[in-house]
């Protein structure tokens, strides 16, 4: 008994180093929520729109401020996605007669481009707190989670489609609820591409960055605290040193969020993946180790899922607890009928409101404008998508066929990807407006800074993806460089591809709004192009203009995903698609 009371068994098989851990763990927890509680005391200050400023300090010292501003927000707009896609996602692929409003019109708001969304909401967000900052900093979040939000949704939706169905009779035969069936089967199988879609869409919203904090809507301009109102306001008093300053930060903070978040993030969704063998060599993240060796997450997960258990009942009350029981073929057509006749009336009643308002404002000889403005555009794009596509799928392939350059190239790209392209328009107008050529013309370098990223990092992945055993297969066979590019590499990367395109045409439509008016030092550039006009209207406040932008925008992208990238989408699922 001696033995054992000096020699207690009780840790004796614990890690070393996992009280340090804790230590560590315990110290971030408490430094991060001491900063998220100093930041938000900074957003409810006085505000009255009448007299904020329209732009903020350039003092260097205010940077890390700035800096963690625009951080806030941007964690907050993920965090509001994440909810979004859940409930979202969830409703249209589980609730039968949803599906088919709930996609279309996801199609549509992804095609809305985000000053159309301020246009809207800032004012009822500025009169939802009054006298408080806290309105404004609502309307930059919820600008930001607009350009985060639509990708991660479908990204969730396609997951939850493609289940097994040995998956969902499972589930039924083990009569898990929907909240069981949610957290157990529905998000770690889609965890994955939730992840890797969630990194792009967050850099996504670094890219809408300063359009979020430096604010000109219905005749104001209003600035917040925050990086990208900092880079906006040193590039219109032409201070190059302080705008390649802000660049300096912002690329320590992308790869402090890579280094800190998305990689342990990656590393962790690993767990998730179904695979018939492991990996070769699993990500890995240093800070994702220290979690793991931690007892803190453990010990808070038992406290707060306790706190979540208890909504099974609270569902069962409902009666949205079990699965619904299949209904009779007549009852459901009555009620898909009633479905449909619901869902037409009302499309008919916003496309009766939408023409009225168009005909009392601007009248329908705009239309015409715009859609001709919108053709100038769409040639920018489709410029942008054809050099991005010869330019960077050799360089794609050559990353994702060869490991040891992936290790080193991937992280690069990842920040690439990240960082907000439209910090370097201040540099780029300097260069246009010194040499004299057209943002016409300049426009489209300036919209490839912020788009041409999606098709390289889908073509990374999709090379990687390709079996060793036809690489080999290949090898032997000594295929001619052409052959083997048309019968192998081709054909197993167009999928990820397709997805790339979509992505990029989608990124640099959204893109053209603050790629096709931009100023630096007092000199405003404006080129010919949809996005311009919209633009305009928003600054100056033309609702019907900025109606007419935003539908033919949507009509734009809508139509030209339906028409052309959904159709090459089926095609690469059809034929060339490895199973």
């Amino acid at each position: 008994m001696s033995l054992l009371r000096t020699f207690p068994t009780k840790g004796a098989l614990a890690r070393p180093g996992r009280r340090a851990a804790d230590v560590l763990v315990f110290l971030g927890a408490a430094a991060l929520l001491w900063l998220v509680v100093r930041l938000a005391h900074g957003a409810t200050a006085a505000w009255t729109p009448a007299t904020a400023p329209s732009t903020v300090s350039t003092d260097p010292a205010e940077l890390p401020y700035y800096a963690a501003r625009s951080l806030l927000r941007m964690f907050i707009a993920l965090g509001l996605s994440v909810l979004f896609t859940f409930v979202y996602a969830t409703a249209a692929a589980r609730l039968r007669r949803t599906e088919k409003v709930l996609i279309p019109l996801l199609d549509i708001l992804q095609s809305v481009p985000i000053l159309g969304f301020l246009s809207v909401t800032i004012t009822g967000f500025i009169a939802l707190f009054p006298g408080s900052e806290l309105g404004l900093e609502c309307a930059s979040i919820f600008a930001i989670f607009t350009s985060q939000a639509w990708n991660m949704t479908f990204a969730f939706h396609h997951s939850l489609v493609s289940q097994p169905r040995e998956l969902d009779e499972a589930s039924r035969l083990l009569r898990l609820s929907r909240w069981q069936r949610f957290w157990r089967v529905d998000v770690p199988g889609g965890m994955i591409p939730l992840v890797w879609n969630g990194m792009m869409s967050f850099g996504g919203g670094w890219f809408f960055l300063t359009a979020s904090e430096a604010l000109s809507v219905n005749n104001h301009d209003w600035a917040l605290p925050g990086i990208g109102a900092f880079v906006a306001t040193a590039g219109d008093n032409g201070e190059l040193g302080k705008v390649f300053l802000a660049i300096g930060v912002m690329i320590v903070m992308v790869v402090g969020v890579n280094v800190l978040f998305w990689r342990p993030l990656t590393a962790w969704a690993e767990r998730f993946r179904v695979e018939e063998s492991e990996a070769a060599e699993a990500p890995r993240s240093i800070t994702l180790d220290l979690l793991r060796r931690s007892r803190i997450p453990a010990f808070l997960g038992k406290i707060f899922g306790r706190l979540v258990y208890p909504l099974d009942r609270v569902l069962a009350v409902f009666g949205l607890a079990e699965h619904p029981l299949r209904t009779s073929p007549g009852r459901r057509r009555a009620g898909d009928a009633v479905f449909a006749v619901v869902v037409l009336a009302l499309i008919t009643y916003g496309l009766i409101r939408m023409v009225t308002f168009i005909a009392d404002t601007t009248g329908f000889g705009e239309v015409g404008h715009a859609l001709l403005l919108g053709l100038i555009t769409f040639v920018r794009v489709l410029a942008l998508v054809a050099v991005a596509t010869v330019v960077w799928v050799p360089v794609g392939v050559w990353i994702g066929l060869n490991p040891r350059v992936s290790r080193l190239a991937q992280p690069v790209v990842q920040v690439l990807a990240s960082f907000p392209a439209n910090f370097l328009f201040p540099l780029i107008t300097a260069v246009l407006v010194a040499t004299g050529i057209s943002l016409d013309w300049g426009g489209i370098l300036l919209m490839a800074l912020g788009a041409q990223w999606y098709i390289l990092f889908n073509v990374i992945a999709g090379a990687s993806a390709i079996p060793n055993d036809l690489r080999e297969a290949a090898a032997n066979l000594r295929l001619p460089r052409k052959l083997w590019w048309r019968r192998l590499i081709l054909p197993a990367i167009f999928p990820s591809y397709v997805t790339g395109g979509i992505t990029a045409a989608g990124g640099a439509w959204n893109a053209s709004i603050v790629a096709e008016i931009v100023s630096y030092n007092g000199t405003t550039l404006t080129a010919t192009g949809l996005g311009a006009y919209i633009s305009e209207a928003t600054g100056s406040g033309d609702a019907g203009r900025i109606l007419i932008g935003v539908t033919v925008m949507s009509l734009y992208v809508v139509g030209l995903n339906r028409l052309f990238w959904r159709r090459l989408y089926a095609l690469a699922e059809r034929r060339f698609a490895i199973a």
